[in-house]
């Protein structure tokens, strides 16, 4: 397999673009990237396009990529549409580097891209929702209600709230009760990527929070508050990738692609890793670091104790030590290993087919000094960890990548 480079990428906000099309938001971040890599759209020998929600909330089903590129002008390439679910993009960029890490083609495009906003909110959260086993759903939300006690809790799921975030309570409810875990230890990771959004241009939700601010934001599903969950938004993303020999061609500063693993979740026996530690493993070994080596990461903080869990699964801490992190500071810019620059989905907002590709540009820009007031100060490894969708507790598609300089 041959050696990949990342040499451009470009990004819409994230945002309510209620006046814009999903052409326009994929114009935006694909003109973007080839700008930036010096790629003229003639050169590009395939591209692959992550996208989850059209077909539920345009009706856009199919050939969703060949639709959005055509404007455009890219035609008479392979054009691969990737859906799966949260990990919809970043699919598309594990099956971007495999085209040019095999030496089919040395000049791919990656492209994550999504509306989730509608003037019926009822129809977005309905589209998340069907990212699970849907036969399972109605006995799962069963289980939760008698979990908690209290039947108005679930009565919003999928309704007025998306349904993952009744997932997420649970998890962060099981984390309380094994390991002490407290509310407060959540509003912690919240404010911290609502902070760090407020540096960067591209997010949804540019305001600062404190704890004080996190916590006193309506409850959704106990011990969630708004401002622990992600919200829906519209916005694309695009990479630019070549062989590590043609990037010397368009850059002096390659971000190269040391690892790029895909998998899904399993059936497997309690105490038995889960589907991101398995994968993150295998990234470490594939790219033949660990994480003590990570400079930086961008990880699926659909809510803020999702980030919390993933520290422990990516080996930043010991399982159950994710609290402790937070309270050092270990996770904030300027602490050990910052996690979500950004403002991770919790505050840069998740438009789902677009959030892996979105990963790779913060990551990209990074590890190339570039990304402004939430620079992390000498980035030379880089982590992105994205989930989508979920069958029987866990991801059920799952994509980790490592990038270096």
């Amino acid at each position: 397999m041959r050696e990949v480079a990342v040499i451009g990428a470009g990004m819409t906000r994230f945002a309510k673009h209620l006046d814009r099309s999903m052409k326009d938001l994929a114009r935006e971040a694909v003109e973007g990237a080839l700008h930036a890599s010096g790629v003229d759209k003639n050169a590009l020998e395939a591209v692959a396009v992550g996208n989850a929600m059209a077909g539920l909330i345009t009706g856009q089903e199919c050939i969703r990529g060949q639709v959005v590129l055509r404007e455009m002008g890219i035609g008479g390439i392979p054009v691969i549409n990737t859906e799966n679910a949260c990990a919809s993009a970043a699919t598309a960029f594990h099956l971007a580097w495999l085209y040019v890490a095999s030496g089919m083609y040395d000049v791919v495009m990656a492209v994550g891209m999504e509306k989730l906003f509608h003037e019926d909110k009822q129809r977005s959260f309905a589209a998340i929702g069907s990212a699970i086993d849907v036969e399972l759903m109605q006995q799962t939300l069963e289980k939760m209600k008698a979990t908690t006690k209290d039947n108005s809790a679930e009565s919003g799921a999928g309704k007025s709230r998306s349904m993952f975030m009744d997932f997420y309570a649970e998890f962060a409810r099981d984390h309380m009760r094994k390991y002490g875990t407290t509310k407060e230890h959540f509003a912690k990771v919240a404010a911290k990527n609502h902070t760090h959004g407020s540096l960067n241009p591209h997010a949804q939700f540019r305001t600062p929070r404190t704890v004080e601010e996190v916590l006193a934001s309506p409850v959704i599903a106990e011990p969630l508050t708004r401002m622990m969950c992600s919200p829906i938004g519209d916005g694309a993303a695009a990479v630019i990738l070549t062989s590590a020999e043609k990037a010397r061609q368009f850059t002096s500063k390659p971000v190269y692609v040391k690892a790029s693993v895909l998998g899904s979740g399993k059936d497997r026996q309690p105490g038995d890793p889960g589907v991101t530690e398995r994968i993150a493993k295998k990234a470490y070994e594939v790219a033949g670091i660990g994480p003590e080596d990570l400079h930086v990461a961008e990880v699926h903080d659909a809510s803020a104790p999702a980030e919390l869990i993933i520290y422990e699964e990516l080996g930043l801490c010991k399982p159950g030590e994710g609290g402790r992190l937070i309270d050092e500071g270990a996770t904030s810019l300027g602490g050990r290993t910052p996690v979500n620059p950004s403002g991770g989905l919790l505050a840069k907002g998740h438009p789902v087919g677009a959030t892996g590709v979105a990963q790779i540009a913060e990551i990209f820009w990074q590890l190339r000094g570039e990304a402004g007031d939430r620079q992390v100060e000498g980035a030379k490894v880089g982590l992105t960890e994205n989930g989508g969708g979920m069958v029987r507790g866990e991801a059920a598609a799952l994509a980790v990548h490592i990038l270096t300089v």
